[in-house]
């Protein structure tokens, strides 16, 4: 039987993984995965040898005093995959704290294949050697990362994105407001603070504030939150202001919840580009610690953090990054986006042709990248 080792470590990682494993799965049936998973990986069918809110930390400096027990997982995780001997091991995402497991395995003869390209063209170029030497081949999800990595001499292959194939291109906002039980008339925005911990509690404050402002020059306007599960849905419904907007929770819809809105109010990450291909206009936020930002703004090489800004011409996309990132300025460029329908407008087309280019049936294109690793006689026929 053929044996996939996977490791995913964010909700983003775990959708990712959810896809890949359903397309594995109608290829080879009886295939057998272990992974260090979350829900929309176990749903899809893996065993579970750890579960990815064991990597819920981010930032730079704040990963420090956790390194100890991440030191520990991952020599556990290692020592399992070298007990269960996979015939491929697949790393999704999270680069910092996978490579290693994959310079391990492939050492031990295990091919290691890697999805999502860590951002190398954007910063840390100087991880691009460690890249050759942990991983046999790396799946990306944007079409001007294959070529970059190939001129650096990786095994590269664009597969296109997941949410590309999975969310329409046709947008009924009107039956996700429905399904949602939100009003059907009026302007709606939607809050999407993070996924994890340290994020939405960093951020949610400041989110409810901006929608306090913009509701007192559109006073019919409705908000909607979007969070990752109940836990932070709990933390949510504690905060005073939540109430005081009459805004609802939803956990574990984005899609629906980015279908429905008029505009979105976004931290930087995967979500932003779930909102483009959505065609839901949107504005990025995002605070970290002082001295985080200050280390990253002297390694960063590109001018945007948002997704959309970087695949597409002109930066459509308003980023207001820690002091920037105050509840007037944010009230005001939502608003900017609900007073200006040509804009929108226009907003829509880019996106639709974004959509284009990233739907590739990025499921099946990765399974047929991993599994053409396998040795004659071991790949499924079917």
């Amino acid at each position: 039987m053929l044996r996939l080792g996977i490791v995913a470590g964010e909700p983003s990682g775990d959708q990712l993984g959810a896809a890949l494993i359903t397309a594995l799965r109608s290829r080879c049936p009886e295939l057998e995965i272990v992974a260090m998973s979350g829900p929309r990986m176990r749903e899809a069918g893996c065993e579970t040898v750890a579960d990815i809110e064991q990597l819920s930390v981010m930032g730079l400096v704040e990963v420090l005093k956790h390194y100890p027990r991440l030191r520990r997982l991952q020599r556990g995780l290692i020592q399992t995959f070298l007990d269960r001997r996979p015939d491929v091991f697949i790393g999704i995402d999270v680069p910092d704290f996978v490579l290693a497991i994959e310079a391990r395995l492939k050492q031990a003869g295990i091919p290691a294949v890697h999805l999502v390209c860590p951002q190398v063209w954007a910063w840390r170029p100087q991880r691009v050697p460690a890249l050759r030497e942990s991983i046999t081949r790396l799946l990306t999800l944007f079409p001007f990362e294959t070529s970059f990595l190939r001129e650096h001499g990786l095994d590269a292959r664009f597969i296109g994105h997941p949410l590309a194939d999975s969310i329409p291109q046709v947008i009924d906002r009107t039956a996700a407001r429905l399904a949602l039980g939100e009003p059907a008339q009026g302007p709606l925005i939607a809050l999407m603070p993070g996924s994890r911990t340290q994020e939405y509690r960093r951020h949610l404050p400041l989110f409810l504030a901006s929608a306090a402002v913009l509701k007192r020059d559109y006073p019919d306007c409705c908000f909607m939150l979007g969070v990752v599960n109940e836990r932070a849905a709990e933390w949510a419904r504690s905060q005073p202001l939540l109430q005081t907007l009459g805004a609802r929770v939803h956990t574990a819809r984005s899609r629906e919840v980015l279908a429905a809105a008029d505009a979105a109010l976004c931290v930087s990450g995967t979500i932003t580009l779930e909102a483009a291909l959505s065609q839901t206009p949107l504005v990025v936020a995002y605070r970290m610690p002082w001295l985080t930002h200050q280390i990253l703004k002297r390694l960063v090489r590109v001018p945007h953090i948002a997704l959309p800004n970087l695949l597409m011409n002109g930066a459509p996309v308003p980023e207001l990054i820690q002091t920037d990132a105050t509840p007037q300025r944010l009230a005001a460029a939502l608003a900017n986006w609900l007073g200006d329908p040509a804009r929108v407008a226009a907003w829509r087309e880019e996106c639709a042709a974004l959509h284009q280019i990233l739907r590739n049936d990025a499921g099946r294109a990765a399974a047929e990248a991993i599994l053409d690793l396998l040795p004659a006689g071991r790949a499924p026929t079917t």
